[in-house]
């Protein structure tokens, strides 16, 4: 499957903690920056970290029941290959990070079974990671 890169930016009222977060804990490559923001390459994609007032979803998530999980809304990441969704986990635990929903398969067994995990970076930004066995899974009903 041949994807274009997207373009996300994200607001974050903390530069220098979501620049930490996002380079160190992560490991994503750093592009252009200046004194309000900095691009990422997120997995082939671009994301952008801005300089932003704190919004009302980073202060008060919204979450919806998905799997027996409260889901935080609104939230945003990347499909990986199991592998790569399995180092990803171990990375993350080794740097203490919290959990929103602890790495876990979720519809064990059932139509779109898949790894999953989310996070908040330092902002109250939500990221889930996932991958699946079967990547032909991705849209199954």
């Amino acid at each position: 499957m041949s994807l274009s890169p997207f373009h996300l930016a994200i607001p974050v009222y903390d530069l220098p903690a979501a620049r930490r977060f996002y380079g160190e804990v992560f490991g994503l490559e750093e592009g252009r920056s200046s004194a309000q923001w900095v691009d990422f390459n997120f997995y082939g994609h671009q994301l952008v970290i801005h300089e932003h007032p704190r919004t009302a979803s980073q202060e008060h998530a919204h979450t919806n029941p998905v799997d027996g999980h409260d889901v935080p809304v609104p939230h945003f990441g990347i499909v990986l290959e199991w592998d790569q969704w399995e180092a990803l986990a171990e990375r993350l635990k080794s740097f203490g990070t919290k959990f929103v929903i602890e790495p876990y398969v979720r519809f064990k067994g059932q139509v779109g079974e898949q790894a999953t995990m989310f996070l908040l970076d330092p902002c109250g930004n939500a990221l889930e990671f996932k991958a699946f066995k079967d990547l032909g899974q991705l849209f199954a009903k």
